[in-house]
């Protein structure tokens, strides 16, 4: 990924705000497995379950999926068939990233809330808690996981966007091409 301090002053301090929260939401992954290693030792070690345990580690796992998408999206880790783009030059890849970003993403994260305004709404009017007797009491919470994920990944695609721009302006150099493509080796 390029450096961040080529980017524009507040798209800048967006893109390191990106980066600082995906990072900072790696620590869920650890905190969430030792939360479940305590589980299972409760579970067949002593024969006690918690609900309450595994729905937060549920919690868990669905805050680090929906909030951790802006994240790998800045660091190119989402799916992409690239039979054609990989052979590109950088500044028609800038183009692709550009036009994919305008006229899929956008528009689906849009829809996306959109679609759940109102299961969200919803859920924060009855604040509704879990079904399950002992459980966490905010699913409303984790519903607004929803509406966060598609706004964090419409900014992601923004500053991903200028960043394109740039790199096609060749205000930025593009990253080093990787030719180390070991998914094509398995």
């Amino acid at each position: 990924m390029s450096d961040t301090t080529q980017l524009p002053g507040f798209i800048g301090v967006l893109d390191r705000a990106s980066e600082w929260f995906g990072r900072t939401l790696a620590w869920l992954i650890i905190i969430m497995m030792l939360i479940q290693f305590a589980i299972v030792l409760l579970r067949y070690a002593f024969s006690v379950n918690s609900i309450f345990m595994q729905e937060l580690v549920m919690y868990m796992h669905a805050s680090v999926f929906m909030l951790a998408a802006a994240y790998t999206f800045r660091h190119d880790g989402h799916v992409r068939v690239d039979i054609f783009y990989r052979g590109m030059t950088p500044r028609r890849q800038a183009v692709v990233n550009i036009l994919g970003i305008l006229l899929l993403l956008i528009p689906v994260m849009v829809f996306v809330i959109l679609s759940s305004k109102g299961y969200v709404y919803n859920a924060w009017r009855i604040k509704e808690t879990s079904s399950d007797f002992g459980g966490i009491p905010a699913v409303y919470l984790l519903k607004t996981l929803i509406p966060a994920f598609a706004v964090l990944m419409i900014v992601q695609g923004l500053i991903e966007v200028v960043r394109n721009g740039y790199m096609f302006a060749g205000r930025i150099t593009p990253p080093a091409a990787d030719d180390n493509h070991l998914e094509e080796r398995v």
